[in-house]
């Protein structure tokens, strides 16, 4: 959520941030601004009105003091009338800030000025390369192929216990996920991040703190009678972990890695874009949650977007990092990198981690503050996160890419202690 008194100074800037993000309309912000008014008018009204009504309190004590009842009666009169006219008030004004706050959470973040403008993921830059990919001596299976081959997961079943994309992994499939997660976590918990493991279940308030509402409800499962969303991403959780906290400077920077299942509703495309491992409604990931100093934030960002790349080149996999456009980088982001895998068996490029950086935009929602120096006035802190990396693409490149001719599969070395050994099949 932007701060209203960003909104009020720089409007032009924020309706800008609405075209180029292309979430919303323009009329958002002049309906803010109006609400704003609206508030801040019923806010001085207030504030005049308990003035008169201490002014007459005071009046009433000392009309009876000197003995004059005619006038204290005039005075206890006009002091209830008062009472009433700021219960009144204090009820409007209640009102008009739930009905700010509630346009307040419909405007999205102002991406930083280093963000290319754009609107589709065509206009996306691909800001850096990393490795080859791989070439073949025959024509190289896709991993769904690659599954089927070796028994390592089972769609049909899981389609059947679940419905599509909730797919069951077995003997070395499974052996496989596990390996990745203990890497990554161990990466993680080597590069300073403090391990959690986390709810899978959120209430409303922690859905609205990151951003899921009312941007993305239409994407998470909801169980309706608990009131409770399940994780599209350890991200929710982890971020509200500090909901309503004050945090002491010196204690920031604060990093968390989770591992858990994620749970997301979205169709996705058609065909090969949704075949296999590629697109699921239930997914394994672990995600990196940040929380920093303003000053330092997009140091952060560098620093989480840098031990994202260091798995994929520990894995050895080719991947491109791209910067993301504004109309591609989601409503709550001030800046974001998308990493892309190449895929052998697909032919093309599989994201596999999303790093942003939120600014204070999470944190006011949530209001997680940090206190300077450990006195002063409060002050918002920034949030940020990224993959660790989610698994089933990661499983999908490391199928294809690692392939050999007879079909059977290479384990990455990095991998082979994980794993309990160097291939998959004979």
């Amino acid at each position: 959520m932007l701060d209203i008194q960003f909104i009020r100074e720089n409007p032009v800037k924020v309706k800008n941030a609405i075209l180029n993000k292309a979430t919303g309309s323009v009329d958002q912000v002049d309906q803010v601004l109006a609400s704003d008014d609206v508030w801040r008018r019923i806010t001085t009204e207030l504030q005049e009105i308990q003035t008169a009504a201490n002014a007459e309190a005071k009046k009433i004590g000392d009309l009876m003091k000197s003995g004059n009842k005619s006038e204290a009666q005039a005075a206890i009169a006009e002091s209830a009338r008062l009472k009433g006219t700021l219960k009144d008030l204090e009820e409007r004004q209640r009102a008009a800030a739930t009905a700010l706050e509630t346009l307040l959470l419909e405007i999205p973040n102002v991406p930083h000025e280093s963000v290319p403008i754009g609107k589709t993921p065509d206009d996306n830059v691909v800001a850096f390369e990393h490795g080859v990919p791989p070439t073949f001596s025959f024509d190289p299976k896709p991993h769904w192929d690659l599954l089927d081959l070796h028994d390592l997961a089972d769609f049909d079943r899981g389609s059947k216990v679940s419905g599509a994309g909730f797919p069951f992994y077995k003997g070395a499939g499974a052996r496989f996920q596990r390996a990745l997660i203990n890497f990554f976590l161990d990466e993680g918990v080597d590069a300073g991040y403090k391990e959690m493991g986390a709810p899978l279940v959120v209430n409303e308030d922690s859905a609205r703190g990151t951003g899921q509402l009312p941007d993305k409800e239409d994407l998470m499962y909801e169980a309706v009678r608990d009131g409770l969303y399940l994780i599209p991403t350890a991200e929710v959780p982890v971020t509200n972990y500090h909901r309503d906290e004050i945090i002491a400077e010196n204690d920031l920077p604060i990093k968390y890695c989770a591992y858990t299942p994620c749970f997301r509703r979205e169709a996705g495309s058609y065909g090969k874009d949704v075949r296999g491992l590629n697109r699921l409604h239930q997914f394994d990931k672990i995600e990196l949650v940040h929380f920093v100093h303003p000053d330092t934030s997009y140091e952060a960002l560098e620093d989480l977007r840098s031990h994202a790349e260091s798995l994929l080149q520990k894995l050895k996999l080719p991947y491109r990092r791209l910067s993301m456009c504004t109309g591609d980088m989601g409503f709550t982001q001030a800046k974001k990198y998308d990493l892309e895998v190449w895929s052998a068996g697909q032919k093309r490029w599989l994201e596999v981690s999303s790093i942003s950086n939120f600014e204070t935009f999470q944190a006011r929602r949530m209001k997680i503050r940090y206190r300077p120096n450990g006195e002063g006035k409060p002050q918002i802190l920034h949030t940020l996160n990224g993959s660790g990396l989610a698994l089933p693409r990661i499983v999908a490149a490391l199928l294809e890419n690692y392939q050999l001719e007879d079909g059977s599969i290479q384990i990455p070395d990095v991998l082979r202690s994980y794993f309990g050994s160097d291939k998959i099949g004979k």
